[in-house]
Formats: C-alpha cells, sequence, structure tokens
C-alpha cells in the first residue's frame, strides 16, 4: 500500500472524492515530495484521477463503492441528479440508463467520460433565480450525499430541455411509459410550484395542459 493510500486511510476520507488541494495538506511536506508521492499511487491504480484536480482511492481501500450520483455531484458542484435518470432512480420509467444527466447551474452544458465511473452529462437550464433547487431531494447512501429530482421535477426538466411541445397524453403514456397513476401522484402544489421554476412559456404551457389532463 502507497504512503498517499495510507494517509488518506488513517484521516477517514478514503470514502470520499478528493480535491488536489486536501490531498496536498494531507499528505504536506514539498511539492517535489507530493508530486512523487501522488504519482506512484496513481500509477499503481490505488489513487484514482477522475478529472483534473479531483481524485478518489481505488474501490479495494473503500468502505463502499462510489456511487455515480455523488460523483456527479463532485464533479459539478451544486448540480442534482434529473432527467431519464432520476425518472428511472425512482421507477417512473422502465428503461434502464446509461448515463448519469444532471441540471447544473449556469449556462454551460458539458459531458465527461470516465473508463471506470461511465458516462455523465450535466446541462444548464433556463429556470428562475431562486427556484433551481425547487422539488430536488437530498438523499444518502452509504455516507454519500447526492441531490435527485422529484420525479415531477425530473419529468418538467427534459420537458424544458427537450423543448417539448404539448399535444397529449401519449409522448409521457407511451413514449416515455409513465403509469397514469404515477401522473396522476403530482399534486396541485407542485404543479403550482413547477410554474414558478421555468422561465420559458412553452414549458408552463406544458404543464397547464398536463394539469388539465390529470384534472388537477
Amino acid at each position: 500500500m502507497h504512503t498517499v493510500t495510507k494517509i488518506v486511510i488513517e484521516h477517514d476520507v478514503s470514502d470520499r472524492f478528493i480535491k488536489v488541494e486536501q490531498l496536498y495538506r494531507l499528505i504536506g511536506g514539498s511539492a517535489k515530495r507530493r508530486y512523487g508521492l501522488m504519482n506512484r499511487a496513481l500509477k499503481s491504480g490505488e489513487l484514482v484521477r477522475l478529472q483534473r484536480g479531483l481524485y478518489m482511492l481505488a474501490d479495494r481501500y473503500r468502505k463502499h463503492p462510489p456511487h455515480p450520483f455523488a460523483l456527479a455531484q463532485a464533479l459539478a458542484p451544486g448540480s442534482y441528479v434529473s432527467f431519464e435518470t432520476a425518472l428511472s432512480y425512482h421507477g417512473w420509467i422502465p428503461e434502464k440508463v446509461f448515463t448519469t444527466s444532471s441540471v447544473v447551474p449556469g449556462r454551460k452544458s458539458r459531458q465527461y467520460e470516465h473508463e471506470k465511473m461511465g458516462n455523465y452529462s450535466f446541462h444548464s437550464l433556463a429556470v428562475q433565480k431562486g427556484f433551481f433547487l425547487e422539488l430536488v431531494a437530498r438523499y444518502q447512501m452509504d455516507g454519500q450525499t447526492m441531490l435527485v429530482a422529484q420525479p415531477c421535477r425530473a419529468l418538467m426538466d427534459l420537458v424544458c430541455l427537450r423543448k417539448i411541445i404539448w399535444e397529449d397524453i401519449g409522448w409521457l403514456s407511451e413514449g416515455l411509459r409513465i403509469d397514469l397513476d404515477l401522473l396522476r401522484s403530482i399534486t396541485k402544489k407542485d404543479m403550482n410550484t413547477l410554474q414558478r421554476v421555468y422561465k420559458h412559456k412553452q414549458v408552463k404551457a406544458f404543464l397547464s395542459a398536463l394539469g388539465r389532463e390529470l384534472d388537477q
């Protein structure tokens, strides 16, 4: 076991995604020493580089495997998991999702691929100031924190992203294969909240039409 791995485990941060600045503080010493120790740990596979300035220990040195939702938040701080990823997580759509998709604050969207951790996508949406985290819940799993959109928010984020225009319930019940009983579980309060979240009139119109369809 390399020195960096031992240090991370001794400081009880083996299950965390670690920024390079934190690693430097933990390792201590000169820049040459830090670089040498980190480079050896990386080459051995004990330390895994996720992106520039972000690392984690290999699975065999962790208490729990890294959850992709928690990694998404580490890759893009302030983001939350949404779209088909959240819908699948909540059991609203039957398909397995192979990309962890999130909403990210700001205007810049991006894609991320990692040979061990999979594919990630981050999208910005036009939402009203102060409403970014409406109907987004915090979850804990194996000591890892993750923000995930509630089903109705994930659905409307998808409508917003794809610029879907309401035609009928078919896109939801047949296209996404969402059970109508699940759609009917969306409360009037949630509908009213969602109306205040998005900037685009097209999304608001979709919400209004969905509400009428569900008699809300």
